[in-house]
């Protein structure tokens, strides 16, 4: 997977398999033995990713009972992990863009995204967004998400200045 993760960052989705078997250290045909076809492996490699970014999300959070500050904690750990993992960003963003990953694949993505859904939707319930579909409404967060991160990345001496003005927008935007 990770030698999948830096091809496709490196490369594009058209990276050659033969390109991700050498740099995973097996021949080509080995990698077949893991993944029928090339689809597969991205249809899996795309749930390992969002995965990791549930977990890394998740982590830590606080039981208080505060929205805010639970969806804070959120935030700053999903961005801190796309800042700190720039080739598995560029590859879950290729990956996302991609008919070879299916639908159900992307549904079983969304499902590692429950416990942070839960909480958005209690957030937006009453807020300006209440009436918006959910995909909108995720589709503005990863927007803001995306921009934040950019900034992070671009100046990080004022990455946490970013990222607490992402969550300010995004706080807006949600309650």
């Amino acid at each position: 997977m990770s030698a999948a993760i830096h091809a496709i960052a490196a490369e594009g989705l058209g990276a050659p398999t033969a390109t991700i078997a050498k740099e995973a250290g097996v021949s080509n045909g080995s990698l077949f033995t893991y993944f029928e076809t090339k689809a597969d492996l991205f249809n899996e490699l795309y749930l390992e990713l969002k995965a990791g970014i549930a977990s890394a999300a998740m982590e830590g959070l606080p039981e208080v009972h505060e929205l805010r500050a639970q969806l804070f904690h959120i935030w700053s750990n999903w961005v801190n992990w796309a800042v700190s993992n720039p080739e598995k960003r560029r590859a879950l963003a290729q990956l996302g863009v991609s008919d070879e990953v299916t639908p159900a694949t992307r549904d079983e993505g969304h499902k590692t995204m429950a416990g942070i859904r839960e909480l958005v939707e209690q957030i937006r319930a009453n807020g300006p967004m209440g009436t918006a579909s959910r995909e909108f409404v995720g589709g503005i967060m990863i927007s803001l998400a995306e921009t934040t991160m950019d900034f992070m990345v671009q100046d990080p001496i004022n990455a946490d200045k970013h990222r607490k003005a992402g969550f300010e927008a995004l706080w807006r935007v949600l309650a």
